[in-house]
Formats: structure tokens, C-alpha cells, sequence
């Protein structure tokens, strides 16, 4: 643990949850890959809002059976 490298990095992780409101161009999500751009967002690493609006989560099955969260916007 010499150099402080058990200590995880503070930039990738979740910015938001359900229910905030956000501004155009605010960063949602930075480097997970659990979460996907959904309606109003895009970005593939890092994934922000296109408009104004509250922030809301759903959940899909893909082809392969992995279920995946998108991140959505309610203007």
C-alpha cells in the first residue's frame, strides 16, 4: 500500500442519481461500463447531458443476456 495505491480514484464513478436535476453538458457518469447513454445523454466513457432535465435509470436485456443501465433524461 506504499504510494497510496490502495486508495481508488475519486474521477471514475457516478456522478448523479435518480431524481437530480442537471444542466446541459453536465458530466453523468465517467469511466463505468455498467452504464450506457440513454435518451437525452451520450457519450460512450464519459456520458453527459444533452439538455435540462431530471435524471431517471432503466434497465434492458441485451441479445447476450447481460442486463445493462441506461441512463436517461426527463427535459
Amino acid at each position: 500500500m506504499a504510494g497510496g495505491k490502495a486508495t481508488p480514484k475519486k474521477d471514475k464513478m457516478l456522478k448523479v442519481s435518480a431524481g437530480m436535476s442537471v444542466k446541459t453538458g453536465q458530466i453523468l457518469v465517467r469511466n463505468m461500463p455498467p452504464y450506457k447513454a440513454g435518451v437525452n445523454t451520450r457519450g460512450q466513457a464519459t456520458i453527459f447531458a444533452l439538455c435540462p432535465g431530471k435524471v431517471y435509470f432503466t434497465r434492458k436485456k441485451t441479445s447476450h443476456g447481460s442486463v445493462r443501465t441506461f441512463i436517461n433524461i426527463q427535459p
